[in-house]
């Protein structure tokens, strides 16, 4: 690859999917058996711990929302100057992406920890319900621009193709947490016993030495020559472009967060055990997804760099190639589901009836990876087009509006089944949306 990475503008579409894919599917992982760990071992103290930990994710999620759709749309900007040679304005909004994530952590690390046990009561957590999710969660909002900067600097690495930074990160992140959550938790070593607490402060400091690391890395590609603080400075007119960009996306993805929020809302309904059993099953459904996030992140890219460069054929190929290979990955994920789930399950816990409701909910979610892999790479698609609005307008339907009608309805006829039919009608149904949707936009991507 040459300094600026043009050649995603001309290799192989296949080379390069899998140049970039793999890299990432592997550092998601990663990341993914790091919320794993951080269940397994939450699950050593109590049934209590882990639901502490289930409820206190939708709000946890906002963070990563925000900065995820931050990543997203400084990805598709960047990119997208990198493809059409404008490397001057890469580098700036580069910078003024960094200045523009420290304000948002600012932003939400105040208003996460004054509203975090109002949302918290919400979901029904009470007592030391109550206390040992906050306990967790105001740890994390401590450590928020530590959790925004990895995102701001790997979308930098990503615009310009290097996949392989934040995967070494990932991978190493994961091994220290296997070590460090125990002793936190635990209070090995003369520290003290922490519990949950532990569990959060093992995760901020594992942000914090990403944090550092992928800066470095950043600073070094092509986009940080000749750094001056004039460009880090806040400047209105790349703020405005990053909003305009960054935050549909942001939102998009805090949909996501309140979708968890309001499902979690009427899973409370039936116990604290179907919260933990929700948590327990969306992980291992988030392990066998993980290849999607690789094939996302590449068709963003992709897309982004050869949209930049008026390519609009290799636009085309790239979804059509990601599709392809997702479909074979999905189909055996959702094999792997159906069969080993229980086995998987009973890793975390022990409780049957957490068991049962969990085995429960991934017979409906192996039949849903086709859909999520079609909606997240059309997505993806359309935000390397610079077209960001369809993934909130998606995401207001698919996380909040649907839920809302649905869930009491069918939970009133079905009990937790009606739950598990809504998400299965709502995720399909904007998938196929999405799907006609994107395919109209490539149909007239020669005539913009």
């Amino acid at each position: 690859m040459n300094k600026n990475n043009s050649d995603l503008t001309v290799a192989p579409i296949k080379d390069l999917v899998k140049m970039m894919a793999i890299p990432a599917s592997i550092g998601f992982f990663f990341n993914t058996m790091f919320n794993i760990v951080d269940t397994f071992y939450a699950g050593m103290i109590s049934t209590d711990a882990l639901a502490a930990l289930s409820i206190s994710f939708p709000t946890f999620f906002i963070i990563i929302a925000l900065g995820t759709g931050l990543s997203s749309g400084a990805t598709a900007i960047i990119a997208n100057h990198i493809g059409g040679k404008n490397n001057e304005q890469g580098k700036l909004y580069a910078k003024q992406t960094i200045s523009f994530g420290l304000v948002l952590s600012v932003v939400l690390t105040a208003i996460g920890l004054v509203s975090s046990p109002m949302l918290l009561k919400l979901l029904g957590a009470s007592g030391e319900y109550l206390a040992l999710s906050l306990s967790y969660i105001n740890i994390i909002f401590y450590g928020t621009v530590f959790f925004v900067m990895s995102y701001v600097f790997n979308s930098i690495l990503n615009a310009s193709g290097d996949m392989k930074t934040f995967r070494n990160f990932l991978i190493v992140g994961f091994f220290i947490n296997i070590v460090l959550d125990p002793i936190l938790m635990f209070g090995y070593f003369g520290l003290p016993k922490m519990g949950v607490a532990g569990v959060a402060l093992a995760t901020v400091i594992i942000q914090i030495i990403g944090t550092f690391y992928l800066g470095k890395k950043a600073s070094k590609t092509f986009l940080f020559e000749a750094p001056t603080f004039k460009k880090l400075m806040p400047q209105k007119a790349p703020y405005v472009e990053i909003i305009k960009q960054g935050l549909p996306s942001s939102l998009s993805m805090v949909t996501v967060g309140v979708g968890i929020f309001v499902t979690t809302y009427f899973l409370g309904v039936f116990g604290k055990e179907t919260v933990a059993a929700f948590g327990i099953a969306t992980r291992i459904e988030q392990l066998f997804l993980l290849p999607t996030i690789g094939l996302n992140i590449a068709t963003l890219t992709l897309v982004g760099q050869n949209n930049g460069a008026k390519k609009f054929d290799r636009v085309k190929e790239t979804l059509k190639i990601t599709t392809k290979y997702g479909l074979y990955i999905m189909t055996f994920g959702s094999i792997c589901i159906l069969l080993f789930s229980p086995l998987l399950i009973k890793i975390f816990t022990q409780d049957s009836n957490v068991i049962n409701i969990a085995v429960h909910y991934l017979k409906y979610a192996s039949f849903l990876t086709w859909a999520y892999l079609f909606l997240f790479l059309n997505i993806s698609a359309l935000q390397g087009l610079k077209k960001p609005m369809y993934s909130l307008y998606i995401g207001l339907l698919r996380q909040i509006i649907l839920p809302l009608i649905m869930f009491p309805i069918l939970s009133k006829y079905f009990g937790i089944d009606g739950i598990w039919i809504s998400i299965f009608i709502i995720t399909w149904t904007a998938s196929i949306i999405t799907i006609f949707y994107t395919r109209k936009k490539l149909l007239n991507i020669n005539k913009n």
